[in-house]
Parts: C-alpha cells; structure tokens; sequence
C-alpha cells in the first residue's frame, strides 16, 4: 500500500489515464474528483460491500421449494 499526502487542488497520476484531484478538505470529509477512461469501473467501495451482503442474504433467505419449482419451470419452458 503507497500512503500519499495531498493538499487541496493537489493530484496524484495512476498510470496514464486516471488523475485523482483533491477537491476540498473539510471538517469530517474530503472530496476527490476523479479523471479515468470511460471503460474503468469506479465503485464506492461501502456500496458494493452492501449489495454483496444483500445477495449473500437472499441466497440464505430463499425458499429451497420455491428455488427447485422455478428451476423445473425454466427447464420446462426451455425444452419446448
């Protein structure tokens, strides 16, 4: 892990194409903007933690009858 400091309006430069620019530094936060190709995936890390643990939940939480009943079907329907 690479531990930087940056003051406000400073950057720092991942390879060629992503910029991360300090926006503003306040009381309890800073702000980041963040310059990368359209093609790379930029995820708030907190988010895609909840959406795994929402998936994680549903899959316990999911009727075993009700899964076997919908799979029957979809092999039903895909035969025909």
């Amino acid at each position: 892990m690479l531990v930087l400091s940056r003051k406000e309006k400073e950057s720092i430069l991942i390879g060629d194409g992503i910029e991360i620019i300090i926006q503003e530094i306040g009381k309890d936060n800073v702000r980041i903007a963040i310059i990368a190709p359209n093609d790379v995936k930029i995820l708030r890390k907190e988010l895609l933690e909840n959406v795994k643990d929402e998936n994680r939940s549903a899959q316990i939480q999911a009727d075993p009858i009700a899964l076997k009943a919908l799979l029957r079907q979809r092999k039903h329907n895909a035969s025909k």
